[in-house]
């Protein structure tokens, strides 16, 4: 019977790829992170074989697919979701979607925090255009402030829940935004880039609940706007319901 768990992200400059063994304490088969910019469509295919390849396994051996859903790169973000969302249905097998926020406060919640056990993490993506992308989970992993795009002052009010002295463990690519915004408060810096580690990432899918098919997780309108001129040809959108 299939047990074997896919997990993917594209959401940022990684076009990762990782298989995972759920049964007993749970293990890594093999994965494969390439750091490639752009392009993930054309490479994803690729990396999942050599995954499957790696661990001498193949399709029918998935039980289950998980992909981050951002937020993060808008065309990364659909390439990964389409991929797994297509997969589930040619395999009839259940696609779980993780948000970026959930899986880069996950890798924190599971790293080193044996200093601040019981502290707070704060997953802040760097949005560009003078936001921050951030969620505010509890050191049992329960979210407290749900994930938003804001300005970086308004971090603070993200916060607030938590005591002043309570320390606070920083994860993303806005850590370092983050610090200086809360530059009151007792904070240290996990990580400060958005590379989410593939065994975390499946590690959450495997506890999730199978429900509605993943969608891609938008907290703002594209950074790419459409041109304003009308075109000559008539172009088709495809879409993520």
């Amino acid at each position: 019977m299939p047990s074997l768990i896919l997990a993917i992200d594209t959401a940022f400059s990684r076009c990762t790829a990782a298989l995972f063994d759920p049964r007993g304490d749970g293990r890594l088969l093999a994965a494969a992170e390439p750091e490639i910019g752009k392009g993930h469509a054309e490479r994803l295919t690729g990396v999942i074989d050599s995954v499957l390849a790696e661990a001498g396994v193949a399709y029918g051996d998935l039980a289950r697919i998980v992909v981050t859903t951002g937020p993060g790169s808008f065309t990364g973000v659909r390439v990964g979701v389409a991929a797994a969302r297509g997969l589930a249905l040619a395999l009839a097998v259940p696609a779980i979607g993780v948000s970026t926020l959930d899986a880069l406060a996950a890798c924190a919640l599971g790293g080193s925090k044996a200093q601040n056990p019981a502290a707070p993490v704060l997953a802040v993506l760097d949005a560009r255009r003078d936001e921050v992308y951030a969620a505010l989970y509890a050191a049992d992993g329960a979210m407290i402030s749900a994930a938003a795009a804001l300005a970086p002052e308004a971090l603070g009010d993200v916060v607030a829940a938590c005591p002043a002295a309570t320390p606070l463990i920083l994860v993303g690519t806005g850590a370092k935004i983050a610090a200086d915004q809360l530059a009151a408060r007792p904070t240290t810096i996990e990580q400060d880039s958005d590379r989410i580690d593939p065994e975390t990432l499946a590690r959450l899918g495997a506890t999730t609940i199978p429900g509605e098919p993943p969608r891609p997780l938008y907290l703002r309108g594209a950074d790419a706007k459409p041109s304003s001129m009308r075109s000559l040809r008539a172009v088709s959108i495809e879409s993520i319901p």
